[in-house]
């Protein structure tokens, strides 16, 4: 393939990271949308789906090739985020008695998203499974990053036929770690470029959400929407109340929280968020087998980098939806456990799904 529909050359992501080759691979479906993955980060580097007027347009953010991703401001960009996505406060955590207290400090005071060298930092090995599918691997040795464990995870993605991606995750260890991964895809349904999502509408599927203090970490106990500008229960503008003087929108510069999903029963793989753009029609729907979904409107965004097609992305210009669990869990016993002991297995499922409406 010369270029793909997203305008990226496949030749300008072959490289060389800590030994390992890096690569572009493109998955197609049979109504000709179109998802670029790297294994450099296990990320995704454009999405195509059709707008409502049939029109492809690459819903998420990105840069042209794999020497901008090596020296990113941004360095989540699609990326697989682990060994444990979001923050962990101060570094440490205890299983069963053990104090590990060696993580990276790389957020304030606190470790985000696995670490100096989280997941979204190392080459992957691929292995193409079809033209629709892809899977991504590695194995983290026992300490990297200070977690324990030889931890062996992977990452399928597959672009289905009623136009979703599909993401699901696996994981064993041989000694007992915390784990939690999530896909940091930054999105834009009017196209990436466009510069502000607060035309957006949103809905997620939470009665509650996670209080923050000012360093992002969980006070502990859920608190209810209702009556705050957090409620996302039915379709708002995200820029509607962004900008209120809530203390968690201020701590954050806008929305930067967990949102406890509604489930029947822990697990179960169901409806977590639609948004929607005006703009374009484009409606994306997220399912999730997690406990909840983390929020972000790109409020440290800075427009001082070109991404992909000379496009630059200002505050706000994008929005996460990373399924997940809550953030500094091992430090939390009421939270839903993220530990994983041998001879267990992790999973867990997430699909972003897009259609239009007029």
């Amino acid at each position: 393939m010369d270029m793909t529909l997203s305008g990226l050359n496949p030749a300008h992501f072959q490289g060389h990271v800590d030994g390992k080759d890096t690569a572009l691979y493109v998955l197609v479906n049979k109504n000709g949308c179109e998802l670029a993955v790297t294994n450099y980060g296990a990320r995704i580097v454009s999405l195509m789906v059709p707008d409502k007027e049939g029109k492809m347009t690459d819903v998420v953010t990105g840069h042209n090739n794999i020497q901008e991703y090596l020296s990113s401001e941004e360095p989540y960009f699609g990326a697989t985020c682990g060994r444990y996505a979001n923050r962990i406060a101060k570094g440490k955590f205890t299983i069963d008695g053990v104090l590990y207290d060696q993580l990276a400090i790389n957020n304030g005071p606190n470790t985000l998203h696995g670490g100096v060298k989280g997941f979204n930092f190392h080459v992957w090995d691929a292995h193409q499974i079809d033209s629709q599918t892809i899977e991504f691997s590695r194995i983290s040795p026992d300490g990297e990053e200070g977690f324990p464990g030889n931890l062996r995870v992977k990452v399928v993605f597959k672009l289905t036929d009623d136009n979703a991606v599909d993401i699901t995750y696996h994981a064993e260890t041989d000694k007992a770690t915390i784990i939690n991964l999530t896909n940091h895809s930054y999105f834009n349904l009017s196209g990436a470029g466009d510069p502000y999502i607060g035309d957006h509408l949103l809905c997620i599927d939470a009665d509650y959400y996670l209080p923050t203090d000012d360093t992002a970490i969980p006070y502990g106990e859920k608190s209810a929407v209702e009556g705050t500008p957090m409620d996302f229960r039915k379709l708002y503008e995200v820029g509607s109340r962004i900008n209120e003087p809530f203390i968690q929108l201020v701590y954050g510069k806008g929305y930067d929280h967990t949102y406890v999903l509604n489930k029947k029963h822990p697990g179960e793989f169901a409806f977590c968020a639609e948004c929607i753009s005006p703009k374009t029609g484009i409606v994306m729907d997220v399912y999730t087998t997690e406990p909840g979904v983390q929020l972000y409107t790109g409020n440290w965004m800075t427009g001082n980098f070109v991404g992909k097609n000379g496009q630059r992305y200002p505050m706000r210009a994008a929005l996460c939806l990373e399924t997940q669990h809550f953030p500094d869990s091992p430090n939390h016993e009421n939270y839903p456990s993220v530990i994983l002991r041998p001879h267990e297995k992790f999973e867990s499922h997430t699909q972003f799904k897009f259609s239009t409406r007029k």
